[in-house]
């Protein structure tokens, strides 16, 4: 399989990005959520919550990249073909978890530089984005939350989007980003 898309495939790097994104998202999520089976100040609390905040900034760096591919590379065509509404659908709801993966990275570390916190990136300590106000650093951490909870949503809508394709519809939707598996 070559690594660059095909007119009815996609290549082996845009398959392989797209599914490190969907692990990287199931260890973002599930980072913040484990931290609350620790006791708020102690160590494995802080571990979980720094692990968010790398892992967030990871999806930031290959969402972009993902999307310079996108911008570079022709998108499998489905077939059989969308009704024009379907297709809007898709491309608002691809828009959609793109300004997702995008905006909630940002707004984290809009977050951390509010509250004066280190924003830590593997080893990095990464600049403050604003300068320290811990009230309005609460409010913003108020709204990256609820933002954070819709993501479950448009995440599972995505997936389910998906299976309705290939199983409902019976197009090649979600074929065209699984790997081929060699033929012997």
């Amino acid at each position: 399989m070559s690594w660059k898309n095909t007119e009815n495939h996609y290549g082996s790097l845009s398959i392989k990005m797209h599914w490190v994104m969907v692990i990287l998202m199931i260890f973002v999520f599930a980072s913040i959520e484990g931290r609350v089976f620790f006791e708020k100040g102690t160590e494995f609390r802080d571990l979980f919550k720094a692990t968010h905040f790398m892992l967030g900034l990871l999806v930031f760096i290959l969402v972009c990249a993902r999307i310079y591919l996108r911008c570079v590379q022709v998108t499998p065509q489905i077939t059989p073909p969308l009704s024009t509404t379907q297709a809007w659908g898709a491309k608002m709801a691809h828009l959609t978890l793109y300004v997702f993966m995008i905006t909630m990275p940002i707004f984290g570390w809009f977050v951390l530089s509010a509250k004066g916190k280190v924003i830590p990136f593997f080893g990095l300590e990464l600049p403050a984005l604003i300068s320290y106000d811990k009230p309005f650093g609460k409010i913003l951490e108020g709204w990256h939350k609820e933002i954070g909870s819709w993501g479950y949503y448009l995440i599972a809508f995505h997936a389910v989007a998906g299976l309705v394709h290939h199983y409902i519809q019976k197009d090649d939707t979600l074929t065209r980003m699984l790997p081929v598996m060699k033929k012997d």
